[in-house]
């Protein structure tokens, strides 16, 4: 609250914001489909990794304006720490996956998998308080929606 860079204002819960995360979830659903099949497109997957991030950063310049956030020539000046440039090796992880799984577990499987595997290293992040975050103590509660994500996961596969 109050820190530099802290984005977070008076409506972060508005439904508005949340009707976004959640469009933007169902989004993310269908690139994880699209994304193999761009593999094929390009006949390889690292083609299709390739193009995908050009697209993603020419989205991402064009949606800039909107950010309450630094803007690029602000952020890359700062450099910031080793941290800060890892961002893109993690969407690279999340798009070879989903060239590599999706063909075979399924998007649904996928996803849901991924959803498990941000909850749990969410409830571990905000539970040490990683890299600023506010410390959010681990409780039953939090372990309880974390356990009905992996059910899900297991009724999915069913």
């Amino acid at each position: 609250r109050g820190r530099e860079g802290d984005v977070r204002g008076p409506a972060s819960g508005s439904r508005a914001l949340r009707a976004w995360s959640l469009g933007a979830g169902r989004a993310f659903a269908f690139g994880l489909v699209a994304t193999p099949v761009f593999g094929v497109v390009f006949f390889s997957a690292c083609g299709s990794v390739s193009v995908s991030f050009v697209l993603a950063c020419w989205l991402c310049r064009a949606l800039e304006p909107l950010a309450p956030a630094p803007r690029l020539a602000e952020a890359v000046g700062g450099a910031g720490s080793w941290v800060t440039w890892t961002g893109g090796l993690f969407g690279a992880l999340f798009i070879g996956t989903a060239i590599l799984m999706v063909p075979r577990l399924g998007a649904a499987t996928v996803l849901a998998l991924i959803v498990v595997g941000q909850m749990l290293g969410s409830l571990v992040f905000d539970h040490v308080g990683l890299l600023g975050l506010p410390q959010q103590p681990i409780s039953p509660t939090r372990l309880a929606g974390a356990a009905s994500l992996i059910l899900g996961v297991v009724l999915i596969r069913l």
